[in-house]
């Protein structure tokens, strides 16, 4: 019976690390997609005003030698 209850927690102990590994991953990730979220609506806000005639600020600068 010792042995049983002694490889119960060992799994139990494994389990909860596992959880927690994955919980960090989780938390990395979902910071990720909020990062890649922001980055494709300026991109989406970018190409509207391109398709509206305005000019793009990144290709409309006369470099700083001229």
């Amino acid at each position: 019976m010792s042995d049983k209850h002694n490889e119960l927690e060992v799994r139990i102990a494994y389990q909860d690390d596992a959880i927690e590994q994955l919980s960090q991953q989780l938390f990395a990730q979902s910071r990720e997609m909020a990062r890649v979220a922001e980055r494709c609506r300026q991109l989406e806000e970018r190409v509207q005003r391109l398709a509206e005639g305005e000019p793009d600020a990144a290709t409309d600068e006369t470099p700083p030698h001229y």
